[in-house]
């Protein structure tokens, strides 16, 4: 066994004493550079508290990386010993005292996290009330600051969700249960997310977005490099492989923290000018340079340190330590860059039109062939999703090619076109008008439900995934692993059950529109958000039931496929027909108040989008029918095919054991007469 003495000997996870200090240290100086901890010359709470929001803030952001950090190392990278279940035992030996540890570190950042959000909960209304922390009625007001006031509603259930979340890191002993408090975990930063700057502005949706990328990718980066360095001492023969994967998740979490920092960067600075004249501009030039640096570090990291990691590994520790500190200063500047007001205002707009009090954008132009394709509001997560899912897939089929393996052009071509197509529906015309016209709407759900998933399951990603990802046999789980664990699941296999698939596909329609979820999805990123995953998802399963060719549950024979396909479409069809015949609007709140100025019957529109709906339909359904015929034809030649190379090799066997039956049946017969 390779001795962990090195790491030992330059003690790595001192280096998450010098984060600490430096993050507060960084914070300080942030916050005097910037005057955001000046008193106020009205209501002014106090030292304490304009110096205590963005210290506790500190604390709450380097807990919540840690935890996401212990928790993505415990799901993706550290080798997992898997005592108690003989199903994930190792099929190599490893140490696994590192993931025990990490799992550990979870638990108490997660604890940690939970105490400062409490705090920062007080702090937070106390600076924002102007209210001293000894007033005798501030705990009356503390209480509807967190039921009454959006900011405070939010930090409120942040706070019970790390609270659950600190919960059940406390019984997290597997993969499977660390990467679904990780899932928690990621989601807890969301309101936060909702609460940053631009929270009321013009550029709302995509600053959250981007601001819940970047909060996530860094913690997934920060964290888990801060966890790695802190159970430097226990991976032994974990080592390499640990390293080696780090290494990899670092990369990607590189790459979306200088993405959706350009974004955020973006929406909040308004020129080169601003950058260099203003203190939240010089800050963010400050935290871009730190950036730079991780990024040169890392590539140091993957080029000279990475491979020597198990035979000398002194240089990474080192390595790795100073990147820790300096990651530390990053989360402090970046708090005081939060505390401090940027060069665009970021406040709702004074007089805004209907459409824009309700939409939070202002109209767009009159809707025309051409403004179907010129017209982008661009959705950074969904924009992500797919570049980086042409990006992968593209990879894993040059990786075939590489070693002599052939993969079809046709069904790479389908998953790229499939794509291209969601990025369009999600950032582009369907988008824009989606949300003031009810016709434009349903074009995007139509889409979205009945034409994306086609290309997609044509294209056949898990058959790909599993061919080009290499295994692990450590007993931790990487993308390979967790994407047939995910596919094998309980859950996987009632959803993607053809009857589940074709009831969720057609029943969910009708709960979305007809239930108060259709308004909350038009008003609420979050709902926006949940939307499009669940009906892009829906369609994705119900095409994969009847024409995929991707590992999953037992899919029917083709009578009953195409049986499935015409009934469900006819519920469809009644869908549409249903929409149509309505009196009322549809999410009439929303729809019948927005005043676009190119004028727009809300019902007739209603009932336009009823047709689109019953029409749109019609040409996927002859898609999915003549693929699924085909299919059937092509089944029916390989059984042919099949069955003539045995008659071939057994000289018809089958057919002469038959033939004597048949023989041995008239035998008896006339033995009876």
């Amino acid at each position: 066994m390779t001795t962990p003495a090195p790491a030992s000997r330059h003690r790595p996870a001192l280096a998450l004493v010098g984060a600490a200090v430096a993050a507060l240290v960084l914070a300080v100086a942030g916050l005097v550079f910037s005057g955001a901890a000046e008193a106020s010359a009205v209501l002014d709470p106090g030292a304490v508290v304009r110096w205590g929001v963005p210290l506790v803030t500190v604390v709450a952001d380097g807990a919540a990386a840690v935890t996401i950090g212990a928790l993505a190392m415990c799901a993706l990278v550290l080798p997992y010993a898997g005592r108690g279940d003989e199903r994930r035992r190792p099929r190599v030996a490893v140490d696994g005292a590192a993931w025990s540890l990490a799992a550990r570190a979870a638990a108490v950042a997660a604890v940690v996290w939970t105490l400062a959000s409490v705090v920062r909960i007080v702090l937070s209304y106390a600076r924002t009330s102007g209210r001293g922390l000894g007033e005798p009625t501030f705990g009356a007001e503390l209480a509807q600051f967190v039921t009454d006031i959006p900011v405070g509603r939010a930090y409120l259930v942040a706070t019970l969700m790390t609270a659950v979340l600190a919960t059940v890191c406390v019984a997290v002993s597997t993969p499977t249960a660390a990467a679904l408090a990780g899932v928690l975990a990621l989601a807890a930063v969301i309101p936060i997310a909702l609460t940053g700057h631009a929270a009321g502005a013009e550029g709302h949706n995509l600053a959250v977005s981007a601001m819940w990328l970047h909060i996530g990718a860094i913690s997934v980066w920060a964290g888990g490099l801060a966890v790695l360095c802190l159970v430097a001492r226990r991976l032994g023969t974990d080592r390499g492989p640990a390293v080696r994967r780090f290494s990899t998740l670092a990369g990607w979490s590189f790459a979306l923290v200088g993405i959706s920092g350009l974004v955020n960067g973006g929406v909040r600075v308004g020129s080169l000018e601003d950058l260099v004249t203003t203190d939240y501009g010089l800050l963010l030039l400050a935290k871009t340079v730190m950036f730079v640096v991780l990024g040169l570090i890392g590539w140091v990291h993957r080029r000279a340190t990475v491979p020597a990691a198990t035979d000398r590994p002194g240089a990474f520790w080192r390595l790795a330590a100073g990147e820790v500190v300096l990651m530390g200063a990053v989360i402090g500047v970046s708090v005081a860059l939060g505390s401090s007001a940027p060069p665009v205002p970021q406040d709702p707009v004074s007089r805004p039109s209907p459409t824009q009090e309700i939409t939070g954008y202002p109209a767009p132009p009159e809707p025309s062939a051409l403004a179907w394709f010129t017209e982008w509001r661009p959705d950074v997560l969904f924009g992500l999703l797919a570049l980086a899912g042409i990006g992968v897939y593209l990879a894993w089929v040059y990786r075939l090619r590489r070693r002599g393996d052939h993969w079809s052009l046709p069904r790479t071509a389908s998953w790229v076109v499939g794509l291209v197509l969601f990025a369009w529906v999600t950032s582009g015309g369907p988008s824009v008008y989606g949300v003031v016209m009810f016709s434009a709407h349903m074009i995007q759900h139509m889409l979205l439900a009945m034409v994306v998933p086609i290309f997609l399951v044509v294209g056949a990603p898990i058959t790909l995934a599993v061919r080009a990802l290499p295994a692990r046999d450590d007993g931790s789980r990487g993308p390979r692993e967790w994407l047939l664990a995910t596919v094998h699941s309980r859950w996987a296999r009632f959803f993607a059950h053809p009857g589940t698939a074709a009831v969720n596909f057609a029943g969910s329609m009708i709960v979305f529109y007809y239930s108060p979820l259709f308004e909350l999805a038009l008003s609420t990123h979050v709902g926006h958000i949940v939307m499009v995953v669940h009906f892009t998802a829906a369609g994705y399963m119900f095409a994969g039931a009847l024409i995929g060719v991707d590992p999953g549950p037992s899919r029917p024979r083709y009578p009953m496929r195409l049986l499935l396909l015409f009934a469900t479409m006819a519920f469809h069809a009644f869908f549409g027909v249903s929409v149509m015949q309505a009196t009322t609007l549809f999410a009439g709140d929303h729809f019948g108040r927005l005043g676009l100025p190119w004028g727009v019957d809300a019902l007739a529109d209603q009932e336009a989008g009823g047709a689109i709906a019953w029409g749109i339909g019609e040409l996927p359904t002859l898609a999915l029918a003549v693929a699924v015929a085909i299919a059937w034809a092509r089944d029916e030649d390989r059984v042919t095919r099949r069955t003539d190379r045995q008659a071939d090799r057994d000289d018809d066997a089958a057919l002469a054991e038959y033939n004597a039956q048949l023989a041995r049946m008239a035998e008896r017969d006339g033995a009876a007469r």
